[in-house]
């Protein structure tokens, strides 16, 4: 499994982790504190205003979505077999493509659609 690849597996995983975290977080401050008894400040599972917790769930893995897909460009940019052997001139034909268009052409037995009536 190639280095690109393993990135990739990373960043799929990271942004389906986001996804959910974004799901559980209300657009109005509620979310999922609100659904314990509305008290931010209330324990809940040992982990304090629980909207802070989802509000940092939420940066942290997209910074590290961002990194993940920073690193898997230089991968990609520093693997020498990928690049393209046309903008380095290498086996490259030198002879032009053919430019003619086929005609199209009417078949001989080509009749009228009308019936005779």
């Amino acid at each position: 499994m190639s280095t690109f690849s393993i990135f990739l597996v990373l960043i799929i995983i990271v942004a389906f982790l986001l996804v959910l975290v974004i799901m559980v977080q209300n657009p109005k401050g509620g979310g999922l504190s609100s659904s314990f008894g509305g008290g931010g400040s209330q324990v809940v599972g040992g982990v304090k205003k629980t909207g802070d917790f989802l509000d940092k769930s939420t940066w942290t893995l997209a910074t590290i979505l961002v990194a993940l897909i920073l690193l898997s460009n230089i991968t990609l940019i520093s693997n020498d077999s990928t690049e393209s052997k046309l903008l380095d001139g290498r086996d490259v034909q030198t002879t032009a493509p053919s430019t003619t268009v086929p005609s199209a052409e009417v078949p001989a037995t080509a009749t009228d659609s009308t019936d005779g009536q």
